[in-house]
């Protein structure tokens, strides 16, 4: 398949190679909503002295705190699942966007392939629209032989052109939420 990835890569679990790459690239500050997809990723991070790391109670306040991480020139990301995307845009669009901040955003995607919650599925069908519409580059991130690759060149064009990225981790790279009966 793709063989610059480097041989092991399918190997590795998602949040290990998100852990790697955000070291790679001097992010050092990750906030995150707590999330059950995303609970192997937030462990990792809390488990490693590189990181500084916490949770916050809204996504919004994620954003101001890896903004304002950002002007004192501290890398930082911040993670959450798709419904709290909808508590963003205007963070998005009136601090982020027009500021130039690099904010990394990594959402577990809910809200499809078995959903049963409708207001996880509304929010999934307009989270992709309005990155669009804010000009915000996103990547839906399904396989995980291309994950350290778009992950590590958007980070790194992020940090180039001073614009925020989203990574939309699918169920298809992270086995998404079980739902009991």
């Amino acid at each position: 398949m793709e063989g610059s990835q480097g041989s092991g890569a399918a190997a590795t679990a998602w949040h290990e190679i998100v852990l790697q790459t955000l070291k790679r690239n001097e992010v050092k500050l990750v906030t995150y909503v707590p999330d059950r997809v995303l609970t192997p990723l937030i462990k990792a991070v809390h488990a490693d002295p590189y990181f500084t790391t916490f949770s916050t109670t809204r996504e919004e306040e994620a954003v101001g705190i890896v903004t304002g991480a950002w002007m004192a020139g501290m890398r930082g990301a911040i993670l959450m699942q798709t419904s709290g995307f909808a508590t963003i845009p205007n963070a998005l669009a009136s601090l982020v966007v027009p500021s130039q901040i690099p904010l990394l955003m990594f959402v577990s995607e809910r809200g499809t392939l078995g959903e049963f919650n409708i207001g996880q599925t509304l929010v999934c069908r307009t989270m992709r629209p309005v990155f669009d519409a804010l000009a915000m580059e996103n990547h839906t991130i399904t396989r995980l032989d291309e994950l350290e690759f778009i992950v590590d060149r958007s980070i790194k064009q992020a940090f180039a052109t001073q614009a925020p990225v989203a990574f939309i981790l699918s169920p298809l790279l992270t086995g998404g939420k079980v739902f009991g009966k």
